[in-house]
């Protein structure tokens, strides 16, 4: 038998069969659950979910992102207001010949030398804010606040499609694995093995010609739903291998045996108890593919691949104002800086979110903690 001193010091063994979005948040594989103290009277905390939106919310830089990039689709929303109340011209509109009367002063909007106007600010009521584009005279405020919805609306629809894809045959590859799993990996493969800028160049050449045809679905070239629908699938891969692995790893778990064994049906293995499992990982994912879709599309729209006109984007005003570097370098470093500003906020916003969501995050900082506390207090 051994001595009292030895049973005193056996901890109890760690429950398991915890439920399903215990894996996903906050949860050691095992089931076991990692509680976090409430700071100040020592509560314990809540679900895993509760627990992520307390670390994000102590993550002050990944809100202050967040915010940014609330901000900057804000303004975009508004850009029909600023083109129709203030500066009372369209993204499209030339002014190539027309004059601007500021404080009293007649200034041509393109000079007989081809320069356009510079920035204005609000010396002409609004109008030409930061100046003119080229040789066309376009507003580029008017154009930055529509290039911006449209680099805004291919970057997050994108990221749906990506989502919806992968998450749909990263389901059915890693739960009834066999031919099934071989057919989608080797699917999956082809479109890994070719580099996504090449892709993206090839594919969008060939459908800014004709447009996409297929069944019932008729686009002209200049939809953005090419670019949208291009970006979506070339990026499919990148997602969908990580969700295969980690339903490969979840469905040998004892609560889809449990499942298995009370005569559940596939569907609802897979989205009741699977699905819930990879929210964490979804949700991640989902945030920085925006920020990787509207890379590629800017990195497309510049090759001539992406948006077509006359539809516009960051990425075609920084292929536009390349040719008026020297003379007006400012028509380039605009919209370069709105795509660094948007793609930089989400990033690191979705850099808190992950840490938020890791489940092992806490679990380590505890290690740490005990280890120091330890060192502080020798036996």
């Amino acid at each position: 038998m051994p001595p009292e001193s030895e049973k005193q010091g056996t901890e109890a063994p760690i429950p398991t069969g915890t439920g399903a979005l215990d894996a996903g948040l906050g949860i050691e594989s095992d089931g076991a659950r990692v509680v976090e103290a409430e700071a100040g009277d020592g509560r314990q905390a809540g679900g895993p979910w509760r627990i992520a939106g307390r670390r994000l919310r102590r993550n002050k830089v990944a809100l202050f992102s967040l915010a940014i990039f609330f901000l900057i689709v804000i303004c975009c929303l508004l850009a029909p207001v600023w083109a129709n109340h203030v500066a009372d011209t369209g993204p499209n509109t030339t002014h190539t010949l027309e004059k601007l009367h500021v404080n009293g002063e007649v200034r041509e909007v393109v000079e007989p030398s081809g320069k356009a106007i510079g920035p204005q600010w609000f010396e002409a009521g609004g109008k030409f804010f930061l100046g003119a584009d080229g040789h066309l005279g376009r507003d580029e405020m008017v154009r930055l606040l529509y290039g911006g919805r449209s680099s805004l609306f291919i970057g997050i629809v994108a990221a749906l499609i990506t989502t919806l894809l992968a998450v749909t045959l990263g389901l059915l590859s890693g739960y009834y694995g066999g031919l099934t799993d071989t057919f989608i990996s080797r699917i999956m493969d082809v479109i890994w093995s070719f580099p996504v800028v090449l892709l993206g160049i090839a594919l969008g050449i060939a459908l800014a010609v004709g447009g996409l045809k297929l069944g019932p679905i008729h686009l002209k070239s200049s939809s953005l739903w090419i670019p949208t629908l291009i970006i979506g699938v070339v990026y499919t891969p990148y997602m969908a291998r990580p969700l295969r692995g980690e339903i490969l790893a979840l469905r040998e778990k004892e609560f889809i045996e449990a499942a298995v064994a009370q005569g559940a049906s596939d569907r609802r293995i897979m989205f009741i108890e699977l699905l819930p499992n990879l929210l964490s990982t979804i949700i991640v994912f989902f945030t920085l593919n925006i920020a990787n879709n509207m890379l590629l599309e800017a990195t497309l729209s510049y090759l001539g691949a992406g948006v077509q006109p006359p539809s516009s984007s960051w990425g075609t005003m920084i292929s536009e104002g390349f040719d008026a570097l020297y003379s007006q370098p400012i028509l380039t470093i605009i919209p370069g800086t709105a795509i660094l500003l948007t793609v930089l906020s989400v990033n690191v916003f979705g850099d808190g979110l992950r840490d938020a969501l890791d489940p092992k995050s806490k679990v380590r900082f505890e290690a740490r903690a005990g280890t120091a506390a330890e060192m502080d207090n020798p036996v």
